[in-house]
């Protein structure tokens, strides 16, 4: 590890706490947690741009003739048709 440098932040009264109980469940100083924990977020924030999934959306010509939308027996009739289910 590198030169250490002391500085001050706030931080919320009750993430505060939270952060002490898990340090000391694990067995570990407050100052590496919150070193961890920062190392951790800018490692993610490293990896670049966000994911955006793209619109794959297409103008379809609607439900087949037949099906009224939200009649699940005409639908599932539709869907085994052929296939010799009853």
């Amino acid at each position: 590890m590198g030169a250490h440098m002391k500085t001050t932040i706030d931080i919320a009264d009750s993430l505060l706490s939270q952060a002490k109980a898990a340090a000391a469940r694990e067995g570990t100083t407050l100052r590496q947690l919150v070193e961890t924990g920062l190392r951790a977020v800018l490692q993610q924030r490293a990896g670049g741009p966000p994911f955006i999934l793209r619109d794959a959306s297409f103008k379809g010509q609607g439900l087949q003739g037949g099906v009224a939308e939200g009649n699940w027996d005409a639908v599932r009739e539709q869907v085994y048709e052929g296939r010799g289910a009853n």
